[in-house]
């Protein structure tokens, strides 16, 4: 298997905090889905377990080629966690559509957070 593309973004946590406390239940619902809502929110720093998974959806829009265009939704990107196992990532809707056309078998992430700040970085392969 070869990798196909990467991508990464990095997220001030802060910054994300004050766009949900703005915008509410309403953003929280555009950007991520139940199972991602109801994991941050069962973390004591919930904010830098949303600002990470949103740097995981930034990245993983970088790696399909299409930014927030092209039918992709926030939601259609999903950053699932079993226990005490690393993240994975879950591709529904176009998302998933488009990987598959590009050849793309698995993305692989990671996310990282400190200093205030959440990276994320994303490694297709075919």
């Amino acid at each position: 298997m070869a990798v196909v593309s990467i991508g990464t973004d990095l997220v001030p946590i802060e910054r994300l905090g004050q766009a949900i406390e703005r915008r509410g239940q309403a953003l929280l619902d555009r950007l991520f889905g139940a199972a991602e809502q109801d994991y941050c929110e069962a973390r004591p720093q919930r904010l830098t377990h949303y600002a990470g998974r949103f740097a995981v959806k930034e990245a993983v829009m970088k790696v399909l080629g299409t930014g927030w265009g092209q039918g992709v939704r926030w939601v259609d990107i999903e950053v699932a966690r079993q226990d005490d196992s690393a993240p994975e990532l879950l591709l529904h809707g176009e998302s998933a559509r488009i990987a598959k056309a590009a050849g793309i078998r698995k993305i692989h992430i990671t996310i990282s957070h400190a200093g205030g700040l959440a990276l994320a970085f994303a490694v297709a392969e075919d």
